[in-house]
């Protein structure tokens, strides 16, 4: 990995490259954004950077250092991933103990914590201890998604930066040229992951998205024209994608956006679904009132199957109340 291959960015990788050139590189970095914007990709950048033997502001790439790092077997990097769904604390009282040891071949240790959230309490208030009086030679990058399930003297030792959602047209031109989309369907991707660039790629990458997209909008189409014996054959399809429910919410949710946008301006560039142009035609005669009603039971719906209500009562209650609306 290497800053020339991270899409989007530009000033954090600037901020990052000067403090390299500088020497001035803070003991402890907080990434911190939306979930699969590219915070890993760039920790793993700069760390690669501050390991290079060159000492320039980004990795050689020909070095023992950086071809060690590429294959994760450098000795003075570590990544610590969740287990489990969390990082206990004998994972951070064992990396404690090993910052003891002076860097083997650099002159840094780099450490990164992916989703450091997910430390338990007694682990981060462990961690804080080492934040407190660090080595010389420790440079850590923590990664979230979450800063609040963080403890607030976690953040006040550590140098923020915040991560934004990349613009959807370097996205959609990142689609459209390596992973072979249509522009249409770039740019519903691209806008669909809300700019995150590895949710965009998982996506494109993935032969079953859009021919499940196909199957919910017919779904909707369905319900939306009064085919009331639809709805009870269609929560099984909502049953057999249960894994994929927040995606499916979603794709409805884009839905109903964009019939607003329709009904208002008409074929639009704000209209992700811009492939669909004729079928958001055809639901056109819903008004503007209904529309924000189906919206908000679609919500409620989200809210009730994250909160474990029961799945199947929840999607046909929503499915009922978009035709009744």
């Amino acid at each position: 990995m290497d800053f020339n291959q991270i899409i989007g960015h530009e000033k954090i990788i600037g901020i990052l490259k000067n403090a390299i050139k500088c020497n001035h590189i803070f003991h402890c970095y907080l990434f911190a954004g939306e979930e699969s914007v590219g915070k890993r990709l760039v920790a793993l950048a700069f760390a690669k950077a501050l390991l290079c033997k060159r000492e320039d502001v980004k990795p050689c790439n020909k070095c023992t250092s950086c071809l060690k790092f590429n294959s994760f077997n450098h000795p003075d990097f570590e990544l610590i991933e969740p287990e489990d769904g969390s990082i206990p604390k004998k994972r951070i009282d064992d990396l404690i103990k090993s910052m003891a040891i002076a860097p083997l071949e650099s002159k840094r240790r780099i450490i990164i914590i992916d989703q450091c959230d997910k430390m338990r309490i007694e682990a981060q208030n462990e961690l804080l201890k080492t934040l407190e009086e660090p080595p010389l030679y420790v440079n850590m990058i923590l990664i979230t998604s979450n800063s609040n399930g963080l403890i607030p003297t976690i953040l006040s030792r550590s140098q923020v930066i915040k991560f934004h959602p990349v613009e959807s047209k370097k996205i959609v031109q990142l689609l459209m040229g390596e992973y072979n989309k249509t522009e249409e369907e770039a740019n519903f991707i691209a806008h669909f992951t809300k700019g995150s660039v590895g949710r965009s790629i998982a996506l494109s990458k993935s032969p079953d998205f859009f021919n499940m997209r196909e199957d919910v909008l017919s779904i909707i189409h369905k319900v939306v024209t009064g085919d009331k014996m639809n709805i009870m054959n269609s929560v099984d399809f909502f049953v057999e994608n249960k894994d994929s429910i927040d995606k499916i919410m979603d794709i409805i949710l884009y839905w109903f956006r964009d019939l607003i946008i329709y009904k208002e301006i008409g074929d639009s560039n704000l209209i992700i679904n811009k492939d669909k142009i004729q079928i958001l035609s055809r639901q056109s005669f819903l008004n503007i009132g209904r529309i924000n009603d189906i919206i908000e039971y679609i919500i409620k719906t989200k809210d009730y199957v994250k909160n474990n209500v029961n799945f199947q009562l929840a999607i046909e209650a929503m499915l009922l109340k978009i035709q009744e609306v």
